[in-house]
């Protein structure tokens, strides 16, 4: 390749004779672990000393043999080189990164922060966490919406609903069917849903999932500039973090969390008995997550935080009269239900999922004795054919009982006839 730009020739390093020389790293490799071959001196022929002409006895230099350490280190730099010594930087799709999935779009978000907008690494991560959880802020106000109605009217359907799990254990259907009707009428009057209670969970979830797999596969990868991307102690973002400070600082913000509600506002009776089990998670996954790189804690920090600034903007009253969210209406402890331990809870759960199996195999057994009494043969249930008449007129029969004479029948058994 000839170019005559001094420019050029300052940027790709020696030239040739006007030509650079590309030489591969892979064939620099190879040619510097060979051996050289040793050069095997090879016969003259044989002249005649009368036919030469008169040499000068001056000896003639023999060249050198350069190293090939100082060849590889003449050589001209490979592309990647080129580029990272001019201050250019790889796109991720380059890298093969980057791409139309929800993992995909979050990588290129990032790399939008970072190369477009100019923000260093670890500040993209976090304006991206931001605008992130931002767009799905509307979900954690409905989420509290509808965690304070439900709240508010708990005593009631805490009775329609036991009513109903009594009827469904003594296997008393319309007592059942009457109490699901009652609750579903109840609901449907106060606009409530427990199952809207899973709405946040169900939201986030994915949000968090693409973050980690895209921030994981960015720093395995890894992508040269994330390796300087960080702040403070944290530098590499690729690396795990040296003092483990982000993940105990991670763990803490994430235990408040879960003991405040942050995702639901308030307290929601469906997951209280799951309190026990969020309480202990945080500290089971910091042995798992210790070594991970600063840049899923960062935006893991980066999301915490949102939630605890959140929770304290969701309690003001006057943000919670703009935004529609009801107040919470504090009920007495007689009116609310028992709050059973987890493992109580446990037991309580497959005693009633017992019941609802023996319930069920009843149920099979009689449907299969109406079957066979309505496709089977006639059972034998009387002990003569009521549709015969085997006994003598009345008046024969006085007669005969007159005499003594007993009646006889010609049929031992006279059912037969009807049976078949």
């Amino acid at each position: 390749m000839e170019c005559r730009s001094p420019v050029t020739r300052a940027l790709l390093g020696r030239s040739h004779n006007g030509r650079f020389l590309l030489v591969s790293a892979v064939s620099v490799r190879h040619n510097s672990s060979q051996i050289p071959d040793q050069t095997v001196p090879t016969a003259t022929p044989v002249v005649e000393a009368s036919s030469l002409p008169a040499l000068d006895a001056t000896p003639i230099p023999t060249p050198v043999a350069t190293p090939i350490v100082d060849l590889v280190s003449e050589a001209p730099p490979t592309a990647v080189e080129v580029l990272q010594g001019a201050g250019a930087e790889l796109s991720l799709a380059e890298l093969g990164l980057g791409s139309h999935t929800p993992v995909g779009l979050v990588q290129n978000m990032l790399e939008f922060m970072h190369i477009d907008v100019g923000l260093p690494w670890w500040g993209a991560i976090v304006v991206g966490t931001v605008l992130a959880r931002m767009a799905v802020f509307p979900v954690i106000v409905k989420g509290q919406r509808e965690a304070a109605k439900l709240n508010n009217v708990l005593p009631e359907m805490t009775k329609l609903t036991n009513k109903m799990n009594e009827a469904k254990q003594s296997g008393n259907k319309f007592d059942f069917a009457k109490a699901y009707s009652d609750l579903t009428l109840f609901q449907k009057k106060h606009d409530v849903n427990p199952l809207r209670g899973f709405l946040v969970p169900l939201v986030q979830m994915p949000v968090f999932v693409s973050f980690f797999i895209a921030l994981r596969k960015m720093a395995y990868l890894p992508v040269p500039s994330m390796q300087t991307g960080g702040a403070l102690w944290f530098m590499d973002l690729t690396a795990a973090d040296p003092f483990y400070l982000l993940p105990v600082a991670v763990t803490a913000t994430m235990f408040f969390i879960l003991e405040l509600g942050a995702e639901s506002g308030v307290d929601n009776p469906n997951l209280r008995a799951m309190k026990t089990v969020f309480r202990i998670m945080p500290f089971v996954i910091l042995p798992l997550t210790i070594n991970f790189p600063t840049a899923v804690f960062t935006y893991w920090m980066t999301s915490n935080t949102f939630s605890l600034g959140q929770v304290a903007l969701l309690k003001h009253p006057v943000v919670r009269k703009k935004l529609g969210i009801p107040d919470r209406i504090n009920h007495p402890a007689s009116a609310m239900p028992a709050n059973e331990g987890f493992v109580e809870t446990i037991k309580k759960g497959w005693k009633n999922a017992q019941l609802a199996q023996q319930l069920e195999e009843r149920e099979k057994r009689i449907k299969n004795h109406l079957d066979i009494a309505a496709k089977g043969p006639l059972r034998q249930t009387f002990t003569h054919n009521p549709l015969q008449q085997t006994a003598p007129p009345l008046a024969t029969g006085l007669s005969k009982a007159k005499t003594g004479a007993q009646p006889t029948s010609t049929n031992k058994r006279p059912w037969k006839e009807t049976i078949g």
